[in-house]
């Protein structure tokens, strides 16, 4: 059977439903395996921790350690959640280099009665897991040492939840806009992920509103969907803050949840038709198993 015929044939969902669950158990064994739990552990708390120390240090410098100002909340809010963007997206778009690069089996994936891009999909998974620990680490060092505005019982849990599955919904689009051009790429791949992630955190307003950016350069962050994600995560974890700052005040929840779906369907209409025209040019051109030092 054709790589092309196994990936047709594989398509329905019982089909895809297995391939994302077993793509998500490999992400775990690879991302975890390094390490005993112990140490694992340690590292998955240490690294998100010290990049909010960069942040706290920054801060405290420049106000004078002002940490119960709404300002020091909506940066530090919009921080923590953003650990998913960069892991998310990256760990989905490292799935290719990792196969094709490190462990050298992607042409076997592309030969098994599998899904692809379900399986790049489900290889975020682990990523996922990792960062949802590291940020609820993140946010309860916040609000038990560094003031962090959050109040449980004024908290909108439901709005929470719906902004948070479809944001990482989202990004997981993302990556695989990502994934789908690293199949065409056997060089200087390998910061493309933190690459895009990082221009992302200046134009999503992460850690200011977008209002200190220049008019032209605003228009980038008005059209990217991490924007308005982490403005309905900040709403859903402390209203009182978010309401506060001008970006997007005009817009309601309903609103922003409304352009957050339509950018989730956009984005995953642009994944598909990406993954599509790549993966047909990365097989014509025979990169599916290239590696970098071929």
């Amino acid at each position: 059977m054709s790589a092309r015929t196994s990936v047709t044939a594989s398509s329905g969902l019982p089909s895809l439903v297995r391939s994302f669950r077993l793509s998500a158990w490999l992400g775990w064994q690879i991302e975890s395996n390094w390490a005993d739990p112990f140490l694992f552990a340690v590292y998955s708390l240490v690294k998100p921790l010290a990049s909010v120390a960069i942040l706290v240090v920054m801060y405290s410098v420049i106000t004078g350690g002002d940490f119960e100002s709404p300002m020091f909340t909506y940066m530090y809010i919009g921080n923590a959640f953003y650990l998913f963007v960069g892991q998310v997206m990256t760990g989905i778009s490292w799935a290719v280099i990792d196969d094709r690069e490190h462990y050298k089996t992607i042409k076997y994936i592309y030969l098994a009665p599998i899904h692809f891009p379900t399986y790049l999909l489900g290889r975020g998974v682990a990523r996922f897991l990792i960062t949802s620990i590291s940020v609820t680490v993140t946010l309860l060092i916040g609000v038990l040492f560094l003031h962090v505005q959050i109040i449980p019982g004024q908290v909108d849990w439901l709005l929470f939840v719906v902004s948070l599955l479809l944001g990482v919904n989202m990004i997981a689009m993302m990556g695989l806009i990502l994934a789908s051009i690293m199949l065409l790429m056997a060089h200087h791949n390998w910061g493309l992920g933190e690459a895009v992630a990082g221009a992302l955190y200046l134009f999503s307003g992460a850690i200011f509103p977008l209002e200190v950016l220049p008019p032209a350069l605003r228009v980038i962050g008005y059209l990217m969907p991490t924007t308005y994600w982490l403005e309905l995560i900040r709403r859903s974890l402390a209203g009182q803050i978010a309401g506060t700052y001008p970006t997007l005040q005009n817009l309601s929840n309903a609103q922003l949840l409304g352009i957050l779906l339509l950018l989730t369907i956009v984005f995953a209409i642009i994944s598909a038709i990406t993954f599509r025209w790549c993966d047909h040019r990365a097989r014509e051109r025979g990169l599916i198993d290239v590696v970098t030092n071929y």
